[in-house]
């Protein structure tokens, strides 16, 4: 019994780790949105695109093809496609979930890559991973709009952007973590690569890539 309460305290743990570094990597990558989408769209309506829109991948390829000057048809083209990577996720998914067709209907909503990621990597039922995943990640979702809104100049976020990366290497390395140490290696690694760039901002995604995986390579057994 013990037993079984420290291995569910440890999962939980697991994924609570796993979500920090998603829920920012999220927010900081929706500030960028924010102050991209005002200048194209307006500030109103890239706050309630974020509002009733939950796919990064469609904001900014619908910003995107705006300000080229793409078709209204074509928009919603390019944003359908997108939208059917959902299709397998869904798949997947749905034997691990709880509930009814109405609960499995209402966790949709918060279904996007990174949510998904999270609720395949739990241990146990996907369905209370998806939820907590998908409230705080659609909070930073909106609240990063918001923020990228009132700070619109895409010329102060450059430095923002490249901290992304680090920041999403250490989520994919702690979604695949199954102990605590490799946990906590996948942490130092992005700390190291934060600091590789307060100290080299030049070193760009691949410097921080290459110093996060020099980190995470597991020594060897004693």
């Amino acid at each position: 019994m013990a037993s079984a309460r420290s291995a569910t305290n440890e999962r939980s743990g697991l994924e609570a780790a796993s979500l920090v570094p998603v829920v920012l990597a999220i927010g900081v990558l929706r500030v960028i949105y924010g102050a991209a989408a005002s200048g194209v769209i307006g500030p109103m309506p890239a706050i309630v695109s974020s509002l009733i829109v939950f796919s990064g991948a469609a904001q900014f390829s619908l910003v995107g093809l705006l300000a080229s000057g793409a078709s209204g048809l074509a928009v919603l083209a390019v944003v359908a496609i997108l939208a059917l990577r959902h299709l397998p996720l869904g798949a997947l998914l749905r034997p691990r979930l709880e509930g009814g067709l109405a609960a499995r209907m209402g966790r949709a909503w918060f279904l996007i890559d990174e949510t998904a990621g999270l609720a395949i990597a739990s241990g146990g039922s996907a369905s209370s991973t998806l939820l907590v995943a998908g409230v705080f990640s659609y909070l930073a979702w909106v609240v990063g709009t918001v923020l990228g809104v009132m700070g619109a100049d895409l010329g102060n976020l450059e430095s923002l952007a490249e901290v992304v990366f680090p920041v999403l290497f250490v989520a994919l390395a702690a979604l695949t973590a199954r102990r605590r140490p490799d946990v906590v290696r996948a942490l130092v690694a992005g700390a190291a690569s934060l600091l590789l760039l307060a100290v080299w901002p030049g070193a760009g995604a691949l410097g921080c890539m290459a110093v996060a995986a020099a980190v995470c390579v597991p020594g060897k057994p004693r």
